[in-house]
């Protein structure tokens, strides 16, 4: 049994990275909530694909559609702006939503937005501390991150790799941020005390697009431009280590990106590797518990995907696609649709857990590795 008492006070402690890791499919689950929260327009501009603010789904409960949370994010004209990125934690019981030049802040409980900023030069997709008290908040593929403070919104810091601005990842211990820029093939990573960088990975072959790490933050796994497939880099040594293609299927037009895989994550426990593959429409599995991991699987989704990322416990997968995959069966359970029957798609989606009205885990936008217990090969 999960003690009540002893999750609430490890929250507080240690902030929603540090959690999820001890709590699996085996686990009981009684009386914890599961939300899947989905922000739109989360596919470029297309509001047809969920309309406009963040969808509340019920996780456990066929994902039946609960509630829109109205948000801000318009342009002088009122229409809304792409969302760029969300993240959330549960200690502080927010969440926060970017576009292409806002930062918004929610309370979870009252659903209240507690303050919206603009900043210079554009926002892209941030990522928050583990106590929820920083946020790095790439630039709009510019020159810089920004470190914001999480509570106020108020900028604190720049980091500036020059790299074309773009993904974000918060380390689990909270000592580093690793930050992709769609313009550079180096993948920087920042020493969050001093928010200097610290050392770079790479060179990769091509610009560093979508990527994911694991939890003991010793390895990196890359989607690059005109790879249908990954590579993996060390985070400790800064070398590029394998490269993999995807077998079987060829390159080909996708509708957003401009490259072939734009979307890669693993499982929480890190036995699999998931990558999309936007012109084949499909996602394609691998087995990370060899080195360099092993095709397994190709399943195909409604439409191309852009990005895929897990329920907290591993049980179920979220490509951009709206698609619900059973982890486990490899097998497609759902589909996400509107309080209007509508198709939803996004790309900006995390769970975040409830118990007795109060959060207690949050997700994150990002397939990351959760387990210290099953890693990846070193």
């Amino acid at each position: 049994m999960i003690n009540r008492l002893a999750v609430g006070l490890c929250v507080l402690l240690l902030g929603f990275t540090l959690i999820p890791e001890r709590i699996t499919a085996d686990d009981d689950q009684s009386g914890i909530h599961r939300l899947l929260y989905v922000a739109s327009p989360g596919i470029r501009d297309h509001l047809e694909y969920g309309g406009h603010g963040i969808l509340v789904f019920d996780i456990d409960n066929g994902h039946e559609f609960l509630k829109r949370i109205a948000i801000g994010g318009l342009d002088e004209n009122g229409k809304p702006i792409n969302i760029k990125g969300i993240c959330a934690n549960a200690a502080t019981q927010r969440i926060y939503v970017s576009t292409l030049r806002h930062l918004m802040c929610l309370d979870l409980v009252s659903e209240n937005l507690l303050w919206e900023r603009t900043y210079d030069q554009g926002c892209d997709r941030m990522a928050i501390s583990p106590d929820g008290k920083l946020i790095y908040l790439p630039t709009l593929e510019k020159k810089l991150w920004k470190v914001i403070d999480a509570t106020s919104g108020d900028e604190i810091a720049r980091v500036e790799p020059d790299s074309g601005s773009h993904n974000t990842i918060y380390g689990s211990d909270g000592r580093f941020v690793y930050l992709a820029g769609l313009k550079s093939p180096i993948l920087s990573v920042a020493n969050a005390r001093t928010h200097k960088i610290q050392r770079g990975v790479g060179p990769f072959s091509n610009s560093v697009r979508p990527f994911t790490i694991n939890h003991r933050q010793t390895l990196c796994f890359v989607n690059v431009n005109n790879l249908l497939g990954f590579e993996i880099g060390d985070l400790t040594s800064g070398k590029m280590l394998y490269r993999v293609e995807v077998s079987g299927f060829e390159p080909g037009k996708v509708k957003r990106h401009g490259c072939p895989s734009h979307g890669i994550g693993l499982t929480p426990d890190e036995t699999q590797l998931w990558v999309s593959d936007g012109a084949n429409q499909q996602m394609h599995i691998f087995d990370a518990t060899v080195m360099p991991p092993k095709q397994i699987a190709s399943l195909p989704l409604r439409e191309q995907p852009g990005w895929v990322t897990f329920t907290i416990r591993g049980d179920l997968a979220y490509p951009s696609t709206g698609d619900i995959i059973d982890v486990k069966t490899q097998k497609l359970v759902g589909q996400l649709t509107d309080e209007k029957g509508r198709m939803v798609m996004s790309e900006k989606m995390l769970e975040i857990d409830f118990q007795d009205g109060t959060p207690i885990l949050a997700g994150d936008q990002f397939g990351i590795g959760r387990n210290p217990n099953k890693t990846t090969p070193q």
